[in-house]
């Protein structure tokens, strides 16, 4: 069993060899767990999907099988996870921690949801971890479904088609890229680590904040 998660953790290390094995059917799994499971907030969604771009840009996948897909893909687990929420609501604030399940992370999320409103839908698929929680806060706090369905929708695609595309011009403006990937998947999840890192000192800070 130990064997197992730690081949798993170096397949999910690999990103370029993950996707060149599994291409875009793996891709899709990959985003659907990311976004409509809660086991799926370690996933590496972001470099995966820029990753893919830069492949697809060195002809090794098709760029029409990887944005459609996992569009349809990100924005389905998006509802699983919103009837997740929905079904348990309060519930999930009592469950106990668990190996995948992390109490804290959906407390994060909440808050993220609450200060940002609506705009949470879509801000979220860009924050790792957040994104994950963000669509069973939704459902628990019965977010008006047609409302949340616009703006996930319009999320789902912003985040694809931009961290994929992303990936694909950069590999057409950057010889042999595909190459040197894994510095672009550093500065993929580098990038991808700032909003939350600030959205973490921020909250301490005014926690630690006297009032008043």
């Amino acid at each position: 069993m130990g064997d197992l998660v730690k081949n798993l953790l170096h397949m999910l290390n690999n990103v370029r060899g993950l996707v060149q094995w599994g291409g875009p059917v793996l891709v899709c799994v990959i985003v659907f767990i990311e976004t409509g499971l809660f086991v799926g907030f370690f996933l590496p969604g972001d470099s995966l999907l820029v990753t893919a771009g830069v492949l697809a840009a060195a002809g090794r996948l098709s760029l029409f099988w990887l944005l459609i897909p996992v569009t349809l893909c990100a924005i389905i687990g998006d509802q699983l996870g919103y009837f997740i929420g929905r079904q348990m609501g309060q519930s999930l604030y009592k469950r106990e921690d668990s190996r995948f399940f992390k109490k804290r992370h959906l407390e994060s999320a909440h808050a993220f949801y609450e200060k940002h409103g609506g705009k949470t839908i879509i801000m979220a698929r860009f924050v790792p971890i957040i994104r994950t929680f963000c669509p069973p806060v939704a459902g628990a706090a019965r977010m008006t479904y047609s409302h949340y369905l616009t703006y996930d929708i319009f999320g789902g695609f912003l985040w694809v088609w931009g961290m994929i595309l992303t990936g694909y011009f950069l590999g057409r403006a950057v010889p042999h890229i595909d190459e040197q990937i894994h510095w672009v998947i550093a500065v993929v999840i580098i990038l991808s680590l700032i909003p939350p890192a600030l959205h973490a000192w921020k909250a301490r800070r005014a926690s630690s904040t006297p009032n008043i």
